[in-house]
């Protein structure tokens, strides 16, 4: 047998050092033995690695965003099929708990909720289907979840005619929903729940919905007519939520996927400077996405790259996990309301005078 004379062995007692620091906690092995409920699985996500220790990390700043002493306005940004997943009383019971303040949403996640709310369901699906006969029998696919197109239709036509019971002129997307909410009766409606509790409710792509669908057959009918008609302004949108951000004490957001939400969260912060503020950014923040930061896109791009704009402040609590919201929503979600940490939160008050956010407080 050979004998080596050889020792793998640092000398220098600098890197002895360093590396004694970096080697200094260790990974928790996951003993479920010891969690009795989802808080318990999310805490110790937290010691484990990989996504599982960015949920617990994302859980961890939500509590701080909930029991942070300043009350930052937290603004809850949702992309994705979210509801087609099964995520409706999930996002409702984060208005109804007071986790969130403030929801900037798709089109499409506000339009299923309405068609939910009259009565029409979602239904188990097969991403391997022919979705050539899903046509012939009017059924629309997301992934592995259908839905009706002839009870879409008729919902679409629904918000037309609704549309045609208001006074002609342009809307932001938060008045026009803050309307519509009050016809709703499901108890389980995101909208309705909003308008229950003040929460203001965006939705800056509208018309690039079934909405915008319902809104546009109003638009075509008053045209022929020579009627005069209803339009959204998404311009106004920007000046009423850049108005709560400057308003705001603090701001903390949480992105559900991305998109449009995401980005439009974000910009609320650069136009502050419209009003002659730098709010410097949000305080905390947390994503959920499956989309990967290199590939360039806004969806994808890390909150260490949004520091760069301003949108994030550079001292900020933040954390991603890049787990599909349909787990890691929930997940979150369950740690906030098991631990109670809404419990001292206080509810915003926001009075709005038009388009001016005439004032905001904690009651």
């Amino acid at each position: 047998m050979t004998d080596l004379n050889f020792s793998l062995t640092l000398k220098d007692a600098g890197k002895k050092k360093v590396k004694k620091s970096l080697l200094n906690k260790t990974v928790k092995q996951l003993d479920l033995a010891k969690t009795s409920s989802v808080a318990d699985l999310v805490e110790a996500f937290a010691g484990m690695s990989i996504q599982a220790r960015n949920i617990g990390r994302c859980a961890q700043v939500f509590e701080q965003m909930l029991t942070d002493p300043a009350r930052p306005t937290i603004l809850l940004g949702l992309a994705g099929p979210l509801i087609a997943g099964g995520l409706r009383k999930v996002i409702r019971d984060m208005i109804e708990r007071n986790l969130v303040d403030a929801v900037v949403s798709t089109g499409a996640i506000l339009y299923q909720d309405i068609y939910q709310a009259r009565g029409y369901q979602h239904f188990v699906g097969d991403p391997d289907a022919d979705d050539g006969k899903l046509r012939d029998l009017l059924i629309d696919r997301i992934y592995d979840t259908y839905v009706d197109e002839e009870k879409f239709w008729e919902t679409d036509c629904w918000i037309g005619k609704f549309a045609d019971t208001l006074e002609p002129g342009n809307y932001s997307s938060r008045e026009f929903l803050r309307l519509i909410a009050g016809t709703l009766e499901d108890s389980n409606s995101i909208l309705k729940t909003a308008v229950k509790h003040g929460v203001p409710v965006f939705s800056p792509a509208l018309n690039d919905s079934s909405i915008g669908i319902g809104l546009t057959e109003h638009y075509h009918r008053k045209k022929v007519k020579g009627q005069p008609h209803l339009s959204i302004d998404s311009i106004r949108d920007n000046y009423e939520l850049t108005q709560l951000v400057v308003k705001s004490k603090a701001t903390a957001a949480i992105y559900v996927a991305g998109g449009v939400p995401k980005n439009y969260i974000n910009d609320s912060v650069v136009m502050s400077y419209i009003f002659g503020r730098d709010t410097g950014g949000h305080k905390y923040c947390f994503q959920v996405t499956t989309d990967s930061p290199h590939w360039g896109g806004l969806s994808g791009s890390t909150l260490k790259e949004a520091t760069s704009w301003g949108k994030v402040n550079k001292k900020a609590s933040s954390a991603m996990a890049f787990v599909e919201p349909t787990v890691s929503l929930p997940l979150i979600v369950s740690y906030a309301l098991q631990k109670h940490l809404s419990k001292n939160r206080t509810r915003l008050r926001l009075k709005w005078r038009g388009d001016i956010l005439a004032d905001i407080s904690a009651a």
